[in-house]
């Protein structure tokens, strides 16, 4: 069954800085986190294969033990995100320290 959706997603041509790029990792290691503890709240628990009848995953792992293509997934959804909000015309400033 085709409905025609096409998704199209924001992007922006906006430099990145420094700053934010480390902004992306801090939270697409949260981003990570909160998906695992919502599977293991599922009752998922880690397994070197994913079954969903025994709810293993093998993702439900630190952030830093994922591999590059899955800590990509994580980035991508919060550079995604910040690029929606500068998009929207909002900025995004650390505050005075």
């Amino acid at each position: 069954m085709d409905n025609n959706f096409k998704p199209i997603s924001i992007t922006t041509t906006e430099y990145l800085s420094e700053e934010i790029i480390l902004l992306i990792e801090a939270i697409a290691k949260d981003v990570h986190n909160v998906w695992a503890s919502g599977r293991y709240n599922d009752g998922w628990r880690f397994g070197e294969k994913r079954n969903d009848d025994l709810k293993h995953h093998p993702s439900i792992t630190p952030y830093e033990l994922l591999s590059e293509s899955e800590k990509e997934y994580d980035r991508r959804t919060v550079i995604t995100t910040i690029n929606s909000i500068i998009d929207y015309g909002f900025e995004i400033k650390k505050k005075d320290q």
